[in-house]
C-alpha cells in the first residue's frame, strides 16, 4: 500500500493545533477540559465528510464511528485513540517543526533557551538517523501521545474508503477523552461500540504490541497530627510533615521507579501536601504480578497500622483506590489470536513487533476487565509527556499502515 505522507503530516498538525491537556483535578466533568469536546466535534465533521456511518459524540466527549463491511462479514474489529495529551508539561500554543534527514547528532529545539534534544540524554533517538523526525521547539509537548494514534486510525479508515477493492469487515472506531486521568474507560460504551476485540493505537515506538500492563493502585495517605506554639511545643506536637517523612522512608529503597524496569513493581510517592495539621501523600502501586500487588497494598496497610500504633489510633488512613489490573489476565484466556493477528499484520507491513510488557496501563486494560479484549499497537512517538517528545514521520505511517492491515484479516479471526 502506499500512503500520502504529506496528507498524514497535515491531518497529525492539525490535530496539535488543538490544545487538548486533560486536568486530573476536575474529577466530576467529562471531558475535564473543554479543548478536548472542540476537538471532538472537529473529529466528528471530519469523520462524517469521509463517509463513515453511525458517527456519534455524546456529552462526555466520546466519538464513535462505523466503516461498514464491503463484502466480507466476520468478528467487528475495532481500533481507540484518546484525543487529551498529558498535563505533565505545557501543552500549546504548539511549535511545531520536522527535522528532515536527521543528521544522528543533537537536536537544537530552542537556541533562545538553550533547550537542545540531546543525544546522550536520549540515545533512542539516533536510530532514525536518515528519517524526518517532527519535534517542537522545546516548550511545549508535542501530542503524538496519542494524536499520533488518532491520525493513524482516521488515516487507515480514509484509505479504505479510497481503495474499496481492498476488503475488509465491519470497522469501529474510537476517539476518547481523558486517557491521562485515567477516567476515560469509566465512560465508554462497550455494548454501543460493538466490536468483539479491539486495540488502542495508544503505544510509542515503532513496532511495540502490548498485551501485559502493570496492576495499579493511587493509595491517598491522610496523616493527622497537632500544632502547638513551637515555644511550647514539647511533649506536644506532633508533626504530621515529619510522619509524612517517616512514611517515605519506610518504603523499600530499591522498589522506586527510580530503580526499577522491566516486570519489577514499585511503590511512589508522587505528590505530597499540607502543615503540621494535616498532611497527604499521593502515591502509585504498580506490579505486574497480582500476587506481589495484592501483598504491596498489604505491606502499605501494615505501614499505616504500625505508625497508628506509634502515634495514636487515626493518625494515619489509607485509601488504597485500584485503578487498573493486568490485561494479560483477560487475553491469555483465549484471546491471544487477536494477538497474533496483530504481531503478523506488522510483519506483512516490515515492521518487527517488539512485545514487552507495559509499564504503565492503557485504556485497553480496563476495557479488556470490561468485556472488550484490547490490546495496544505503537503509534511511533518517543518520549511523551515531555517537551522532548519526538514523532520520526515513518513510523506514525507504519502505524497506520498496521491498522490497514490489521482490518483486513479482523473478519476472519473466529468466524461467525
Amino acid at each position: 500500500m502506499k500512503l500520502d505522507r504529506d496528507r498524514l503530516v497535515h491531518r497529525f498538525m492539525d490535530y496539535i493545533s488543538y490544545n487538548t491537556q486533560s486536568d486530573e483535578e476536575n474529577d466530576q466533568v467529562y471531558p475535564s477540559t473543554p479543548g478536548q469536546m472542540v476537538l471532538a466535534k472537529h473529529l466528528k465533521e471530519e469523520l462524517e465528510g469521509l463517509g463513515l456511518s453511525e458517527v456519534t459524540l455524546d456529552e462526555n466527549g466520546y466519538v464513535m464511528a462505523t466503516l461498514p463491511a464491503n463484502g466480507e462479514e466476520g468478528r467487528v474489529v475495532g481500533f481507540i485513540s484518546h484525543m487529551d495529551t498529558s498535563p505533565d508539561a505545557p501543552g500549546g500554543p504548539m511549535h511545531a517543526r520536522i527535522v528532515e534527514n536527521y543528521d544522528g547528532k543533537d537536536i537544537p529545539l530552542n537556541e533562545e533557551r538553550k533547550i537542545v534534544l540531546s543525544v546522550k540524554d536520549f540515545p533512542e533517538i539516533a536510530k532514525y538517523r536518515g528519517q524526518d523526525i517532527m519535534v517542537t521547539d522545546g516548550t511545549t509537548l508535542l501530542g503524538s501521545d496519542d494524536k499520533a494514534g488518532v491520525t493513524a486510525i482516521v488515516s487507515a479508515m480514509e484509505y479504505l474508503l479510497q481503495h474499496p477493492e481492498v476488503k475488509h469487515g465491519k470497522i469501529r472506531i474510537a476517539f476518547t477523552p481523558d486517557e491521562e486521568t485515567g477516567r476515560s474507560p469509566l465512560k465508554f460504551d462497550v455494548k454501543a461500540f460493538g466490536a468483539d476485540f479491539a486495540y488502542t493505537v495508544d503505544g510509542g515506538e515503532l513496532g511495540g504490541l502490548e498485551y501485559e500492563n502493570f496492576n495499579a493502585a493511587n493509595p491517598v495517605v491522610t496523616i493527622r497530627g497537632r500544632s502547638v506554639h513551637t515555644g511550647d511545643a514539647k511533649g506536644k506536637m506532633v508533626n504530621a510533615i515529619s510522619i509524612a517523612s517517616e512514611w517515605q522512608e519506610m518504603l523499600p529503597e530499591g522498589e522506586k521507579p527510580e530503580y526499577t524496569e522491566g516486570r519489577e513493581g514499585f511503590f511512589h510517592v508522587y505528590k505530597i501536601s499540607g502543615t503540621v495539621e494535616k498532611c497527604t501523600l499521593d502515591m502509585l502501586v504498580r506490579d505486574h504480578d497480582s500476587e506481589k500487588f495484592r501483598k504491596r497494598k498489604v505491606y502499605l496497610q501494615d505501614m499505616a497500622d504500625f505508625l497508628n500504633r506509634k502515634y495514636g489510633k487515626g493518625t494515619v488512613s489509607l485509601e488504597l483506590n485500584d485503578v487498573y489490573f493486568n490485561m494479560m489476565d483477560i487475553i491469555e484466556k483465549g484471546h491471544m489470536d487477536i494477538v497474533e493477528l496483530a504481531r503478523q499484520a506488522m510483519k506483512d507491513v516490515g515492521v518487527k513487533p517488539v512485545e514487552l510488557p507495559i509499564r504503565g496501563g492503557t485504556d485497553g486494560a480496563q476495557l479488556s476487565f470490561k468485556g472488550l479484549p484490547c490490546p495496544n499497537i505503537f503509534t511511533g512517538g518517543a518520549n511523551f509527556h515531555s517537551r522532548f517528545e519526538y514523532l520520526p514521520l515513518d513510523s506514525m505511517g507504519k502505524a497506520c499502515e498496521t491498522v490497514i492491515e490489521i482490518a483486513c484479516r479482523a473478519w476472519k479471526i473466529g468466524k461467525k
